[in-house]
Order: C-alpha cells, then structure tokens, then sequence
C-alpha cells in the first residue's frame, strides 16, 4: 500500500479496517480530562478487555456461594477450568491442543522445560543465545548451567550482530551452528528480542539446531499474540510465553508453555512432578504411584489460579474471534504506516533500529534517539503517548492491532517530531 501523511489519510484507514471494532472493547487509559491516550505499552502490559469483569465476578459469586464444591458445581468448573483455555492456546500459537497448557510463570516454565530439554554431556553441554537477550532469561540459562556444574563463562555462548549492525543475521546463526553445533546442548532464543523488535526466523533457525543434535526452545514473550506462529510445524522443541504482554492476561498473568508432540509420551524425558501433572483419572484415588498425563498437562505442578485463568480467557476469545492471520495484517500495516511517518518527518535524531522487514519483526518499533531520548521520551508521556524507555538509548512503540488506530500512529508522529496533539486529547 502507498501511505500518505495526512489526517484524512489516517481517517481514511481507520474507517476502512476490518478489526476497528475490536478497540471498543478495551478499556483505553484517560488523562484527567478525560481523553483517552495513545496507549504503545503492550509489550509491557496489555490492556483490559472490558469482558474480564464479568468472567472474574462469575468466578468470584461461584467461590462466594458454593465454597469447595465450585470445583465441581462452579458455572466453569474449577477442576477443568484450564481446559476450557486449550483450544483457543493452540490456535493463538500453531500447535495441536495436547502441545499446550497455561500454568506459572514464564521463568517457571523455562526452568521446567530446561529440566527436561538441557541435558548437557562433557562433550555437548554449551547454550546458545541471542546476544541482548531479556535479563530474566539469562538469569535462568545461567542458573541452569551452574546447576549442571557448568562455568556460563564457558558454557553461555552469545551470538551477537555483524560489526556496524544492530540485529542479528539468520544465515550468521546458521552458520555459527555448523561451526559449534556439536558443543551445543539448547539453543534458546526469543521468539522476538524485546530491545530491537527483531522477530526471529523460528522455522530455519530450529532446522539448523537439529541438524546438529542441539534441542531448540523459544521465549515467545514478545511473539505470542504479536505473531502468526507455527510452533508445531515448524518442529520446535519447547516454548514459554507470558500472557500479560500482547496477550492482555492482566498483570501478574498466568502463562503458557507449548512442547512438541513428538515428546509428549517419551518417558526418558526427565521433569519434576507435581499433583496436576497426575493423570486426572487415578489424581484423587491419591496414591504415591506417578502416572503422567499423555499430554503437556504433564509438566503442571500445581492447581492453576482460577482468577487468572478467567482474566485470561476473557482476552483469548477476543483473539478467537479475531484470528492472528487478519491480526498480523493490521499489524504489518500499522508499523509500515509508523516507519513511512516517521522517515516523512525525519530530523536525522530518530533511527529504526528495528528490522525493515516485515517478516522479521512483530508489532513493536524500537526508535533509537541519537540525543535527548529521555527528554523526547517525557515529551510522549506528558502528550498522552504511552510507551517505555529501554537504556542506554530506546524509545520502544507497539501499536496493537486489537485496540490501535492508524490516528493514534499519525498523532504519535506528530508529537514525536514536536507538534502538539489536537483537541481530542
């Protein structure tokens, strides 16, 4: 599509979207006066789908009247309750609905699933990860190789970007893997790094870790609800994600995990077990013989939160009903629309150091500020503009295709480059 740098323009888009209903059913944050404003933030926190009252109140009276017995008694059942999540889990992230479950925390589930797929050898116990990756998930690689007995100033190897250039190149991992492959236990990448934007190439990256023996997993923070994904086809090992994110679980939400079909009824496989993992027929006749769900359920320790749940589920049925594919293409439009703007008003301050191309990257542009960023940065936030400041130099954007207008990127611009917001704010 060719863009133009007018209001009309926007206007024009805005009333020509197929999705624009979808914004009407989120709350948008207001300033005092009551305007709404431009909310960049969900790939921090995404925000309320105006339907989580209801399904978290449902939950709460059930509780309120019925104690204990809403286990079973419940509107939603509370036993089952997950369950009533998997089938829309599978869809939102290309897997088959035994590949998933929503359980923990994101770091939780990493550490499961390293328990499981990081079983390193004197020979191969080496992990891979993209330079400038999220803390938390160096925390944990880091903590499992000093488990293993393991030096990460040897065994934690970092990919970094070519000299001169910001993210990093597929064919460069590809062929960092032919050359280290066989010292390489895990390569875990994310599904998109959360500082530049750069979306990874799952499918050629994961051909590339199994054809040297190494087992693949993926963060897909920044990806799920963000990205079309594939996650069975392309033959990943294991994922983890958040769902407070592009998701719109809520703050604090719970999160998710996808393991491939293909490990499901390996029994080799080690993981710790707790009394959701049990096989939900014999989990109440309460003897001490574990016996796994043939499932990903496997991996549950615990009971779920049934709140967070609800929370949850609220959002993922907006995502059902929206489905990724038209999400992915409101998304690629809104950030090109944002890059065209933006490179219309350039005053050589403001670099995109995210990806140019459309398939490497989500819905998050990362703007690099030569100078001032912080004070350009204030200048957003006092406007209305809600985004966050990533050090040393970041401005990071994420216009959501379920509850962003082509206006808001056209009034975000303006302010950027220093034009004031018009009277709706």
């Amino acid at each position: 599509m060719s863009f133009e740098n007018t209001r009309e323009f926007a206007l024009k888009l805005d009333k020509e979207d197929p999705l624009k209903e979808f914004r009407s059913r989120f709350h948008i944050p207001q300033k005092a006066n009551g305007k709404e404003q431009i909310y960049f933030a969900g790939n921090s926190l995404g925000l309320q789908p105006k339907t989580v009252r209801a399904y978290v109140e449902q939950e709460l009276k059930d509780w309120e009247t019925m104690g204990v017995e809403g286990h079973m008694r419940a509107q939603n059942p509370w036993l089952p309750y997950h369950e009533f999540l998997t089938g829309q889990t599978s869809r939102l992230v290309g897997a088959m609905p035994e590949e998933v479950v929503n359980m923990n925390s994101l770091t939780v589930n990493l550490h499961l699933m390293m328990v499981s797929f990081y079983r390193p050898s004197p020979q191969r116990h080496k992990i891979l990860i993209e330079a400038n990756a999220f803390p938390s998930d160096h925390y944990a690689v880091q903590s499992q190789l000093r488990y293993h007995g393991y030096d990460p100033a040897e065994a934690l190897l970092e990919i970094k970007p070519r000299e001169g250039e910001v993210f990093i190149r597929t064919e460069d991992i590809e062929d960092y893997l032919k050359k280290h492959g066989s010292e390489i236990a895990l390569v875990m990448f994310a599904g998109v790094n959360y500082y530049t934007g750069q979306a990874f190439e799952f499918e050629r990256i994961t051909k590339a870790a199994h054809n040297e023996g190494c087992r693949v997993g993926f963060d897909l923070a920044h990806a799920a609800g963000n990205l079309e994904l594939k996650l069975h086809d392309w033959d990943i090992d294991f994922a983890v994600w958040c769902s407070y994110k592009y998701l719109n679980g809520g703050p604090g939400a719970i999160a998710g995990a996808f393991v491939h079909k293909k490990h499901l009824l390996d029994m080799n496989i080690p993981k710790f077990w707790g009394w959701w993992g049990q096989d939900k027929v014999t989990r109440f006749l309460m003897h001490h013989n574990f016996q796994p769900i043939p499932t990903v359920e496997s991996w549950q320790l615990s009971n779920p939160p049934i709140l967070q749940l609800a929370a949850l589920r609220a959002s993922l049925d907006i995502f059902d009903e929206a489905g990724m594919k038209a999400l992915r293409a409101k998304s690629e439009q809104l950030t090109g629309y944002t890059e065209f703007l933006i490179s219309e008003k350039s005053d050589g301050n403001i670099e995109i150091i995210t990806p140019a191309d459309k398939n490497q990257r989500g819905c998050q542009l990362s703007l690099r500020a030569k100078q001032n960023g912080k004070a350009i940065h204030k200048k957003l936030n006092d406007s209305g503009v809600i985004c966050d400041w990533r050090e040393p130099d970041v401005i990071r954007v994420a216009p959501a295709p379920l509850y962003n207008s082509y206006m808001d990127v056209f009034e975000f611009v303006n302010v950027l480059f220093g034009e004031n917001r018009p009277a709706r704010f």
